[in-house]
Order: structure tokens, then sequence, then C-alpha cells
């Protein structure tokens, strides 16, 4: 679900890990990951849960929880635009050898859902989390992160016939009054932000951004079905890379930042490692956790993801207080509620 993200994110770039688990552990999705990436639909897993996928499953949550932070270190230097457009570039450019060996074997068909989970499940997401993050703690993006579940039924729901159970439901109704809770109670943070103002409603550009994972989410379950983890992320990233490359070069001020400004390769690394690992990497061991457990143990992330992100954020002098304590376990509640609802 790019964020953080995640994850893509978010997502292939992340973040989308919550998308990516909470779909795997409700539905067998076969998912990209905001935030987080995508894990074979139907890989059967061993019943018992092995020590080594207790390690994967906290690099996982470490790697997706610390993009937050890396986004808000990029923002120092780089516009929202600027840092969205890099990140997707980034990552399509890193993907770039495996999506030219797996592009030849996508159905022609398949290439507008593909451009629809990747404008809607990545692009997108990319620049309303960075727009964010201009206002609001990396922290609590962390957090709100998580209602990617949330939305993710919603779609499923409204558009592809899923089932709405009453617990399910209600684990809807948890996420969204957690969010109420976090924002409206909470405040922003504070003003340790790269913009030094704070401003909670930039919150709802992460709602915004989880509709995508969601959307993207049961795109690729209902019309990805088949295809390879690895050959949905290159190939959407390779979609909507060249358009973010063009964007990047042609239309900000990236380039001229980047020689000029100080500080500026320092931001432009943080991005890059965001793009790196929140592709690549966590698609790697997301799938090898899927292998060496179960689904319904993977998506444990999701509830460690946000502790990973305030932790960098309280380091970084980001506030929180006991309303947002109070927002983050009512949004976490439903989630594990849509999680183990039937």
């Amino acid at each position: 679900m790019l964020a953080p993200n995640p994850p893509v994110a978010d997502t292939p770039i992340v973040p989308t890990p919550a998308a990516a688990v909470s779909a795997q552990a409700n539905n067998g999705f076969q998912t990209p990951a905001a935030g987080p990436v995508a894990a074979k639909a139907g890989v059967t897993a061993p019943g018992v849960t092995t020590p080594m996928a207790w390690i994967l499953l906290l690099i996982l949550a470490t790697i997706w929880g610390t993009s937050f932070i890396l986004m808000k270190k990029g923002l120092v230097v780089f516009s929202a635009m600027e840092l969205g457009a890099t990140r997707v570039s980034v990552a399509a450019l890193l993907l770039l050898p495996f999506a030219l060996r797996h592009v030849s074997t996508v159905e022609r068909s398949r290439f507008k859902w593909l451009g629809l989970s990747g404008v809607v499940g990545t692009l997108i997401p990319a620049f309303l989390f960075a727009y964010a993050e201009t206002k609001l703690a990396s922290g609590l993006a962390g957090v709100l992160n998580a209602l990617t579940v949330v939305f993710t039924l919603v779609v499923g729901a409204l558009l592809f016939g899923q089932r709405l159970t009453a617990l399910r439901v209600l684990g809807i109704a948890l996420g969204l009054a957690g969010t109420v809770v976090m924002l409206l109670l909470g405040g922003s943070g504070g003003t340790d932000t790269p913009t030094g103002e704070g401003n909670a409603w930039y919150g709802i550009y992460i709602l915004i951004a989880t509709i995508g994972y969601g959307i993207s989410v049961n795109v690729i379950k209902h019309k990805l079905g088949g295809m390879t983890p690895m050959a949905v992320t290159a190939v959407l990233l390779l979609l909507i890379g060249g358009p973010a490359l063009a964007y990047l070069l042609a239309g900000t001020e990236f380039l001229h930042k980047l020689s000029t400004v100080p500080g500026a390769w320092t931001a432009f690394g943080y991005i890059a490692l965001l793009a790196t690992m929140s592709t690549a990497v966590a698609m790697v061991l997301f799938n090898r956790l899927i292998q060496q457990s179960t689904a319904l143990f993977a998506s444990s992330s999701t509830y460690l993801i946000p502790v990973v992100a305030l932790a960098w954020g309280a380091l970084d002098g980001e506030a929180f207080n006991l309303w947002h304590l109070l927002g983050m376990v009512i949004i976490l509640a439903g989630v594990l509620i849509i999680h183990r609802a039937r």
C-alpha cells in the first residue's frame, strides 16, 4: 500500500502494507504493497510459525513503519510534488528490468486495469501522503495508513459485491470513529513538520489515499488474478513511471535543487531508500513471510507499523497525546475486527 507505505506501499510503493496484509488475511487477495506489495494468492504455508517468520515480520514492520519518517526527511528540501514523483520514478527505474521481462506476457485487456491500479494505488497516494506530511506528524500518518484495511473492505462491498457482515460494519465504523478522535480531538501532532505548521485536516489527504489503496487492492484481486506479484508491481510501475519521471525532470525544480540546495542529496537519499525498501525488498520479504507462516500472521504487521512510525516520530520531536493514543487503539480495534470477522 508507495506508502508509507503501502505498500508500491502502499500498492507497490508505501506504504501500502496494510492493503497487502489485510487483503491476504481476509480474502486471499493478490495485492501490491502501500504500502506495501503482493504475495502470491493461494500459497500454502506451514501450520507452525517459525522463528524466521517472526524475524521477517519484525523486519517488514520496521521497513514499512520507517517509510513515514523518510518522507518527512525528504520534504525538508523537496516539495510534496517533487517527493511523490521521485518515489515513483526511482521505484519504476529499480524494477525496469523485471518490467521489460514481464510486459510481453501480459494480456492486452489487462493493461487498463494495471494502469488504473497504478494511478489510484501508487501514483496519486505518493503525492497525497507527501502533501499530508507537510503539516501532519509522520507518526500519525503511519497510524492513519491502517485505514487501508477499512477502505479495502468498503470498496469491495460497494463495487465488487463483497459480503458485509455486522462485525465488519462494526470494524468500519470503529476505524472511522478512531480517525475522528485522532484528528479532531488529538490534533496534528505539533508543528515539528517540514513546513513548521500543523494542521490536522491534512489527515484527509491520507484518507483519500487509503481509498485509492482500497480500489487498487480490489482491482488486482478481481481483474488481475493469476499474475505474479513481481509482474503486477513492475508492469504497473512501468506504466506510471514514465509520466512521473517526465514531470519530475521537466515540471519541477528537482534538478536545480539537487545541484544547488545544501542537503538536497541527503534528502534524495531518504526518498531513494524509501522507494527501494518499500518495493523490491519488502516484496521479497513479504512473499517469504507468507510462505513460512500464514496470511493472518502476516497481517499482524498492520498493528506493528503504527508503533514503529510513532516511535520514529517521537525520536524526531513529534507530539503524541492521549487522544492520539485513543484514536489509534480504536482504529486498530476496527482493523482487528475486520481481520477476524467472517
